[in-house]
């Protein structure tokens, strides 16, 4: 499982010109499921994305959780994340989980970050081709794998 967390300003997501979610102050997160991911992988993502210190407190220092900030976060799926690019000039996708599972994984964190942390997520359309818009702030982009 791999994420890429960015901190934005705002965000906007598009399906076909069609706006499908907005956040303001928050978090994009790109989501890339991988075989053999595990449920505890979610856990471990779920705590890290609610409990990451990457904003600014008053005094200019990554102090703060997206909790604590009152964020939101724009969760999106990326399968383009399981790409292996190490050989050759175009990328294998072989590593990445089967549709179906992958689609599971992604509605399982969603329902975690919003049951068990109780934050705001709004997704984007899984497996859709999605145009985002977004401010990044600093900017500030951490990169987890499991």
């Amino acid at each position: 499982m791999k994420m890429v967390i960015q901190v934005v300003d705002d965000a906007t997501l598009k399906v076909d010109e069609k706006t499908i979610s907005q956040i303001g102050k928050g978090l994009v997160v790109f989501f890339g499921a991988e075989k053999g991911d595990t449920e505890e992988a979610l856990d471990f993502f779920a705590k890290k994305i609610s409990s990451l210190r990457i904003f600014a407190d008053s005094e200019g220092k990554t102090n703060l959780s997206v909790k604590d900030v009152n964020g939101e976060v724009l969760l999106v799926s990326q399968f383009t994340l399981a790409g292996e690019f190490y050989h050759g000039n175009r990328p294998s996708f072989s590593n990445a989980e089967d549709f179906e599972l992958a689609k599971k994984r992604y509605e399982r964190l969603a329902d975690i970050l919003k049951q068990q942390y109780a934050l705001p997520v709004k997704l984007g359309v899984f497996g859709a081709d999605m145009k985002i818009t977004q401010t990044n702030a600093g900017p500030f982009t951490a990169y987890l794998e499991k």
